[in-house]
């Protein structure tokens, strides 16, 4: 199921809430474009990022920054507060969630 969101991201998940009514794990295919970011959040679940081309920037609240490239992974947890970004190639990558994203559990800044 492609998910729409703003700011030329593609989500298309493939297990999860919105897709397939799973609410204890979503896995989604992820595509992102160069320069691509969106508001900090502090999500409810924990994420498992899986970085398939290009790189994901990872800003934590307490101001480390984490580039994630093609090959690695990244885990946020639960309560922590992030904000996911791409470098100039943009990105194509996995995220795995537990329990499974949904918009009310995301928390994004406005």
């Amino acid at each position: 199921m492609r998910i729409p969101v703003p700011g030329g991201k593609i989500i298309d998940e493939h297990i999860g809430a919105a897709s397939t009514g799973e609410s204890k794990l979503s896995v989604a295919h992820m595509r992102a474009p160069a320069e691509w970011s969106e508001p900090f959040q502090t999500p409810e679940f924990d994420e498992f990022t899986i970085v398939l081309s290009g790189t994901v920037i990872v800003e934590h609240g307490d101001g480390e920054t984490t580039e994630v490239t093609a090959g690695q992974s990244v885990k946020t947890t639960a309560g922590e507060r992030i904000r996911y970004s791409t470098g100039p190639d943009g990105a194509d990558y996995i995220a795995v969630c537990l329990p499974a994203f949904t918009p009310e559990t995301v928390n994004r800044d406005e």
